[in-house]
């Protein structure tokens, strides 16, 4: 029974969702920053592949079983991306505010806004583990140019879902958990922990 674990993030939006959404299996969750672990290196060009190695890093240096996300907002009519690129999607330092300054203006005068947000989740049990678990879940929406809301974090004040006509930055907490792709990934991953046979 895993009863402790390491998450392979130092977003603090992240750290949140997933301490909130892994609470009821009562599974400690600690930052990777907390123990000293300096991010990994993403060099892939797949979100499973880059939340593999983030999986991998943090386990092998923190001696636990690691939790890792790799997620973004893809947009169909820039062929996908944002993509992997989505955090660093306007250059070094990361700035929530200039990647949606640089997404809207690249969306200029462009009709089709249709998005989604994407999250892969790689639990592995330790460093070499051969059969990581493994969730995904993806968020369908459009994105405006107005930003809308003051909750949520990277491009969530400018995605807006369908089905409840508010942004991202908008949704209460547990709405937004119910709706997005990372809530999907870890309802999805929660699963596959509450099945005795994939138990380590």
């Amino acid at each position: 029974m895993i009863e402790r674990l390491v998450v392979a993030s130092n977003n603090a939006g992240k750290l949140r969702e997933f301490r909130r959404l892994l609470s009821p299996l009562s599974i400690d969750v600690i930052a990777q920053g907390d123990l000293g672990i300096v991010e990994a290196d993403e060099p892939h060009c797949t979100f499973v592949e880059n939340a593999l190695a983030k999986a991998r890093h943090a386990s092998a240096r923190a001696r636990l079983p690691a939790l890792a996300d790799d997620s973004g907002v893809c947009v169909a009519a820039l062929g996908g991306a944002p993509g992997i690129q989505s955090a660093r999607y306007a250059g070094e330092p990361r700035s929530d505010s200039r990647n949606n300054q640089k997404l809207v203006a690249a969306l200029a005068g462009v009709a089709d806004r249709r998005a989604h947000y994407y999250c892969v989740l790689m639990l592995v049990r330790h460093a070499e583990d051969p059969e990581p678990l493994f969730a995904e879940g993806r968020w369908h929406g459009t994105i405006i140019d107005t930003p809308r809301g003051d909750d949520g974090f990277g491009y969530d004040p400018h995605f807006l879902d369908p089905t409840t006509g508010q942004t991202g930055a908008e949704l209460p907490l547990t709405r937004k958990n119910e709706l997005s792709h990372r809530g999907q990934a870890i309802r999805a991953l929660v699963a596959l922990l509450a099945d005795a046979r994939r138990l380590p």
